[in-house]
């Protein structure tokens, strides 16, 4: 039986997106070699996998998020665009070809996620492992975070990745408790997710995590996911408008207006974080370098500060 919830719903999903929602097609010559160079190595980049509105600017800027482990997850979250089905071997080439391509991008900072591998006994983890080891030491001057799955739980896979030493561990907690059911997310998640998080800061990592907004949360909600994380000591928050991605996805229940993201974007800052990138296109990776040392330099932006890395 539809409900006047699931009506409002289904009419905000068929509202054209608003004007601070629309982006340009992504091209140029820079694009154009990215895409080149991972295609010649089979790459896959959660840029063009989720459909992140700012694969445009980030490839132009030489950024990209790389997808390791396949581009099909064992999970079907009803938020995401990455398929869902049953994923490929795992390449061992693929720390070596990562190393390539980050060379060919000149990139300083990179960030490495994946899809979530349930069919892997150690979740991927000594994946993980062999591609931040191999990055670091073929490149010593980079920057490498890293977006994790929850491993299932498993504390031994989460240590093995943070004995690697990436420069930041990321795990995004995606939305509030109460919306979990509504994206197909059991709420054992949501529990297994803050433990991840709260085990790898207290081992000492820099912890950075995820929300998007637009679910069907309320304002109250979201400080109280502002306080659960800030109470776990992450450091670093991202905050972003969900927006349907497919038509089997849920639908938007509302878009945020710009100065709603600077409110969120204060109240979290107030409650102690380092850093936050609040804004309608904001995603996981957004400006992840910026915001990183945004925390290393203790608040001062990044460009002004001359210190080198």
């Amino acid at each position: 039986m539809t409900t006047v919830a699931d009506t409002a719903r289904e009419s905000a999903a068929r509202k054209p997106k608003p004007g601070w929602l629309k982006v340009t097609i992504p091209g140029g010559e820079e694009f154009t070699r990215i895409q080149r160079a991972l295609d010649q190595r089979g790459l896959h980049t959660i840029c063009r996998s989720a459909r992140c509105p700012n694969i445009g600017e980030c490839w132009n800027h030489g950024h990209a998020t790389f997808l390791i482990m396949g581009d099909h997850c064992t999970r079907d979250c009803a938020f995401c665009a990455v398929p869902h089905g049953n994923p490929a071997p795992l390449d061992p080439d693929e720390p070596e070809k990562l190393v390539e391509t980050a060379r060919i991008m000149n990139l300083r900072y990179a960030v490495i996620t994946s899809v979530t591998r349930d069919d892997l006994s150690d979740g991927g983890s000594n994946h993980f492992v062999r591609v931040i080891t191999t990055l670091k030491r073929k490149i010593p001057d980079l920057l490498v975070e890293v977006l994790v799955p929850d491993f299932g739980g498993d504390e031994a896979a989460l240590n093995r990745v943070l004995d690697a030493e990436p420069h930041v561990l990321n795990h995004n907690i995606e939305t509030v408790l109460s919306r979990y059911a509504r994206v197909r997310r059991p709420v054992e998640q949501y529990h297994r997710s803050m433990e991840l998080l709260r085990r790898a800061a207290e081992q000492g990592a820099v912890t950075k995590s995820g929300i998007m907004v637009g679910l069907g949360e309320t304002r109250a909600e979201l400080i109280d996911l502002f306080r659960e994380l800030s109470r776990r000591k992450v450091s670093l928050l991202t905050i972003g408008q969900y927006c349907r991605p497919t038509a089997s996805s849920v639908p938007v229940d509302r878009y945020y207006a710009p100065e709603e993201f600077q409110q969120l974007e204060s109240e979290a800052l107030r409650m102690g974080f380092s850093a936050v990138a609040s804004g309608p296109l904001v995603r996981s990776s957004y400006h992840a370098q910026e915001l990183y040392e945004t925390h290393r330099f203790g608040g001062k932006p990044a460009a002004k500060n001359k210190e080198k890395r």
